[in-house]
């Protein structure tokens, strides 16, 4: 697994395995609705699965964690074979959304927690564990030519942010980690969750129509 100062306890090995299993399922599936090759497909699922934890390794100055790890990059293609083998309206369905939901709390709160250990500060690692849940999705879209997310109203950076942030607090709290972990990655999921069900969002900037005088 990734690897933590100490080792990555049980509760966030399972984290990690959900993060980049759904994120590169998530690259394959657009790559499949876009009807392209399996090479591209493999690459979607490689870079979306481990894109934002790559980004957070090298800016906390940690080995990159999937390149060190022999399982990770056969995950994602073992994810891309998934997707190339079952017809792709299996993953069009609102059950997508909510693993995705899953595996974005999930991952934003394991980037928070690796950027503690290795001595970065609060704010700066609840910014790592946003960067580890979001960047591999934006990498994505950019690369498939669709609007990021990043461009999108809809509660979904703002999940990542709360499950980072409810880390933070709990690490300055001294806290016991397993319960902070649990209620930061479902809160995370509940919010996301209920931005899917309700279509929530967040106001968007508006210019007044005429400028004071």
């Amino acid at each position: 697994m990734e690897m933590l100062p100490p080792a990555l306890p049980a509760i966030l090995s399972l984290l990690d395995v959900v993060g980049i299993a759904v994120f590169a399922l998530s690259g394959a599936a657009l790559a499949a609705r876009l009807n392209q090759t399996f090479v591209t497909l493999a690459f979607f699922a490689l870079i979306t699965g481990v894109g934002g934890g790559s980004v957070r390794d090298l800016l906390i100055g940690a080995p990159v964690f999937w390149v060190q790890e022999p399982w990770i990059a056969p995950v994602c293609l073992g994810v891309a074979l998934l997707a190339w083998f079952t017809p792709h309206r299996w993953w069009e369905a609102r059950l997508f959304e909510w693993a995705d939901a899953a595996g974005l709390s999930a991952y934003s709160e394991l980037g928070t927690v690796k950027a503690l250990g290795y001595g970065v500060p609060p704010v700066t690692a609840a910014l790592m564990g946003i960067i580890t849940g979001c960047v591999g999705g934006i990498i994505r879209d950019v690369l498939a030519g669709q609007p990021s997310i990043l461009l999108r109203p809809e509660l979904y950076v703002t999940a990542t942010a709360l499950a980072a942030g409810l880390v933070v607090a709990g690490d300055f709290l001294e806290l016991p980690d397993a319960p902070v972990w649990i209620i930061a990655a479902a809160c995370g999921f509940i919010l996301r969750g209920a931005a899917i069900h309700w279509a929530l969002g967040i106001p968007t900037y508006k210019r007044g129509n005429t400028e004071p005088s």
